[in-house]
């Protein structure tokens, strides 16, 4: 067997689950019916419907205060505010359409005290307008959720993963459906509960990341909005599908590292948590041309050590990845750098071994000291072994695209090779799997476990929630997206968030990472972590320091 797929038997298949989750989240869904009837929704929580008139506003605060992580109390800040009749719209004045006014919320500024990513917390009393949209009515918002049979993708997953894989197709419904309970429980819906409506999908969520699909992916957006008639699609995890849901006037979640552009010639429609690729080049030409280049390669190995840095980037081949790509080279050579080779790949699993072969053979004929690699979770283990194979030892720099700056995913890659390994990640720092947030939550509702991918499953439902909250009784399109502009965010494990006009995807800063393979990770107590430069600190992008020409940035320093 394939060296590098043996050591993916090793007690690490929930990876696979959770690395290609914006791929494979719908594929571990049960197959169900497709005829779809009100009595087939998932509706979990308490909420008695509000009654039909004018639709109202909700106001937001402008307090300072600061929460602290899951299960620690917040401080406390300005009170949050009650929403009366009268529209949702931007924040005018610390309340959403000018029509708000200040209220007490039971003497708490957070809608969930403890909650670093809460919402304001608003009261709710008046009408919520009835069916303010399709998908919107007086007690209910329909939220579809996208199940595909993909049983060839599944199959190569088998074939890596072996027999130790721990999320079921009954762990990741549950899981959904317990989240559901939580946020209906939580955050103010203004009299209304998200329904969750599964559905079989016709298209390949596969196919249409390889940039095909598009029959089945349009077949199953009009699913969702002629027959299901939902406000949004939890699943959108392709540029095909989520791209004919805005099309036909409908939100999704899950858009996989699309561009900032892609997101705003669709808007209102595309969010995800799944930072846009711009964001990404942008943070890694700022990382390359502050902290790097114009310096030897301090950590490479072998002939390539104290070289001077000579960079190739590495990203998939897709359209909508190369605009980002292409976007960071300029910003190098606009800082008077060569940005080095640009190497694509596809992404296809089932060829992903040969394709690193042939990948790491241009790498060392370009005598590319330092790789910054833009890859998913599983091409760079591939990479790293025909990397020791060939004898070629860069400087690897991560870039947290995918989980690729998590603790779990640095543990598969060649250990010699991620010696080498440093870069930048968006996340918050880790936390012990029974102590993230999405585990917290879970728990609150149910006491089973969930699936392994629950924090991810979370932080996409949290997304939709604050949507829904801060949109006011007047839910549709336009007034969600103003409620995500309204937002004031927070930071936590999932890093900072905010959203803007040029901002569909929560990421607002970074922090500077390197790998230690003697640490023990505080994610699954196995050896090999991430560790953090900077004490920890996180840079807004702009603002990460130049460093000297003589200085390499503060990384394997323990």
């Amino acid at each position: 067997m394939d060296p590098v797929k043996t050591r993916l038997l090793k007690g690490y298949a929930p990876l696979v689950a959770f690395a290609v989750l914006f791929v494979l989240m719908a594929g571990l869904v049960p197959s169900i019916d497709t005829t779809r009837t009100d009595a087939d929704a998932v509706t979990m929580g308490p909420g008695a419907p509000g009654a039909p008139g004018t639709p109202g506003a909700v106001g937001t605060t402008d307090g300072n205060g600061q929460p602290g992580e899951p299960g620690t109390p917040g401080e406390p800040g300005t009170p949050g505010q009650r929403a009366e009749p009268g529209g949702a719209g931007a924040t005018e004045g610390g309340r959403v359409g000018g029509s708000g006014i200040t209220g007490e919320c039971e003497g708490r500024d957070r809608q969930v005290p403890g909650d670093p990513y809460s919402p304001p917390c608003i009261e709710f009393d008046g009408n919520n307008g009835g069916a303010t949209h399709q998908g919107v009515t007086e007690d209910a918002i329909t939220v579809s959720y996208r199940v595909l049979d993909e049983r060839g993708f599944q199959q190569t997953l088998a074939a890596l993963a072996g027999a130790e894989i721990t999320d079921t197709p009954a762990d990741v419904r549950r899981t959904v459906e317990a989240l559901t309970q939580y946020f209906n429980e939580r955050f103010q819906f203004y009299g209304r509960q998200i329904e969750i409506a599964f559905y079989n999908g016709q298209g390949s969520s596969t196919d249409e990341l390889l940039g095909g699909g598009q029959e089945g992916a349009q077949a199953d957006a009009d699913t969702v909005a002629r027959e299901i008639r939902a406000f949004a699609e939890l699943n959108g995890a392709s540029a095909p599908f989520t791209d004919a849901l805005a099309q036909r006037g409908v939100i999704a979640f899950g858009t996989p590292y699309l561009s900032r552009e892609w997101h705003i010639e669709r808007r209102p429609y595309n969010w995800s948590v799944a930072t846009d690729c711009s964001i990404v080049s942008e943070i890694a030409a700022e990382f390359a041309v502050k902290q790097l280049l114009g310096k030897p390669a301090a950590w490479a190995g072998g002939n390539l050590a104290n070289q001077p840095r000579k960079l190739a980037g590495l990203s998939p081949e897709n359209p909508w990845y190369q605009v980002c790509h292409d976007a960071a080279i300029r910003t190098i050579e606009a800082a008077g750098h060569d940005a080095g080779a640009k190497i694509n790949y596809r992404l296809d699993i089932n060829t992903m071994s040969n394709q690193a072969a042939g990948v790491i053979a241009r790498l060392k004929s370009e005598g590319a000291t330092t790789v910054l690699c833009g890859c998913d979770p599983i091409m760079p283990v591939f990479l790293t072994a025909r990397a020791h194979e060939q004898s070629y030892q860069p400087e690897w720099i991560v870039l947290g695209t995918a989980g690729t700056d998590l603790d779990i995913v640095g543990q598969l890659m060649q250990p010699d090779q991620w010696t080498r390994a440093f870069g930048v990640s968006s996340l918050g720092s880790p936390l012990p799997q029974r102590a993230s947030p999405g585990y917290a939550a879970y728990k609150m509702v149910r006491d089973d476990e969930p699936a392994f991918a629950v924090d991810l499953i979370y932080a996409q439902m949290y997304m939709l929630a604050v949507g829904i909250h801060m949109a006011g009784p007047n839910l549709n399109p336009q007034t969600f997206e103003q409620g995500m502009f309204a937002y004031p965010g927070g930071t936590g494990r999932f890093g900072t968030w905010g959203f803007d006009e040029r901002s569909y995807t929560p990421t607002r800063d970074y922090r500077i990472i390197y790998w230690d393979p003697d640490a023990i990770s505080i994610e699954n107590n196995r050896q090999g972590a991430y560790q953090e430069a900077f004490d920890g600190q996180r840079f807004p992008l702009g603002q990460v320091p130049s460093l000297p020409q003589n200085q390499q940035p503060p990384v394997f320093t323990r």
